[in-house]
């Protein structure tokens, strides 16, 4: 487990379901480029809450419906973040776990005041192992953006 000033990357996604495994796929990629404690989520448990309490920051990696052309990364931070999640309809496969891990870490006073959710638009989630071109094409991109945003954590 991270400790208290360490960055964590967190994740979701299924591998085995074409470009909804993209944020592990970006993690991947993440993994020897920074320094913080990179982990595949999978497809969520309440055994990750053990990572949150004991992490400085946070940046998550998902899937989501962003209304956008596939590819199409957007970075959401803190009270952005949050407002994105709890919005009126369901946009990552994940998003219920994801809601309740957050708010369980929110009621045990360990949810970082520095998060953020990295989200790429899918253009498919079926039965394959690879991502769909778009997804593919934007990976290099996503790495950039979340390289970018752990510096700036870093450096502050």
């Amino acid at each position: 487990m991270p400790t208290n000033s360490t960055a964590l990357v967190l994740a979701f996604g299924n591998v085995l379901l074409g470009d909804d495994g993209v944020g592990i796929r970006v993690m991947q990629a993440l993994t020897d480029q920074v320094d913080a404690e990179c982990i595949d989520g999978g497809t969520m448990s309440f055994s990750l809450l053990g990572y949150l309490e004991s992490a400085g920051s946070i940046l998550l990696i998902d899937a989501a419906n962003l209304e956008s052309p596939a590819g199409t990364l957007a970075l959401f931070e803190g009270s952005a973040m949050d407002a994105f999640l709890s919005g009126s309809r369901r946009r990552t496969v994940h998003e219920v776990g994801l809601i309740d891990l957050l708010d369980i870490a929110r009621l045990l006073g360990c949810l970082p005041d520095r998060r953020a959710l990295l989200c790429l638009q899918p253009e498919r989630i079926d039965w394959s192992t690879a991502l769909s071109a778009p997804l593919e094409r934007s990976i290099d991109d996503a790495v950039g953006l979340a390289k970018g945003l752990l510096g700036q954590w870093r450096a502050a």
